[in-house]
């Protein structure tokens, strides 16, 4: 861990956006659903939810570029099993849809908790989410085509969000609850030693300013002494 790799981390998880994420309405496409989990981390979003497909999700990992390992996937049984986790959770749920309901998508304040709704390119989203959405945007379209593809949707969308909440100052402080930052910490810091604790059902140990383990040694025998 190098001073420069520690800061990263930090920095990244200091500017982490616990009330904003995508949901995905049956996207099936690999290379669209590793694209709009590499536009999450960019503009700060730790988790990111989708139904799962039929075809089951199957990231395209040159699309990502690694970003899963900084964003986390939650797959459920159904959109509305998502969309209501997340409305119990304080999100407003907008949709990306082309409708007469639909504003442009620079109107809607998303400084409030926003899960960002997106369906598959031919079908859009689903009926039953549309009826749960709190809200529908579109991004006004000038040529022939009558819609961006999925995931560019996406990053055109949440970089309105990125910008809304820089400018309310929501990225100059930490805003991830402390108990989720210094586990993100341990686990982007100590990858190998936190599933080894997770496995076994450890707590992690103390790091220093570092990103290091607090006298590693002391700790593996404390370790073996419990079996582990």
């Amino acid at each position: 861990m190098t001073p420069a790799r520690y800061a990263t981390i930090c920095r990244v998880l200091q500017q982490r956006q616990p009330d904003l994420t995508v949901i995905a309405d049956e996207v099936h496409k690999g290379r669209n659903l590793s694209a709009i989990v590499r536009t999450c981390d960019a503009v700060g979003i730790p988790r990111f939810h989708s139904v799962q497909p039929a075809l089951g999700f199957r990231p395209f990992r040159g699309t990502a570029l690694g970003s899963h390992k900084w964003v986390e996937t939650t797959l459920h049984d159904t959109i509305g099993a998502g969309i209501s986790q997340l409305k119990a959770e304080g999100f407003a749920i907008v949709a990306a849809n082309l409708s007469n309901r639909a504003i442009d998508f620079r109107e809607f304040d998303y400084t409030r908790p926003t899960a960002l709704l997106l369906g598959t390119e031919k079908q859009g989203v689903s009926a039953e989410a549309l009826r749960s959405a709190d809200a529908e945007v579109s991004i006004p379209m000038m040529g022939m085509v009558e819609s961006f593809n999925v995931s560019v949707a996406c990053a055109i969308i949440l970089t309105e969000a990125q910008r809304q909440r820089q400018a309310a100052g929501l990225y100059d402080q930490c805003r991830l609850p402390a108990p989720e930052y210094q586990a993100k910490l341990f686990q982007w810091c100590q990858p190998v030693i936190s599933k080894y604790c997770d496995d076994n059902g450890l707590e992690y140990p103390p790091l220093d300013d570092t990103g290091e383990v607090i006298d590693p040694a002391a700790w593996y025998r404390s370790v073996r002494a419990q079996g582990g």
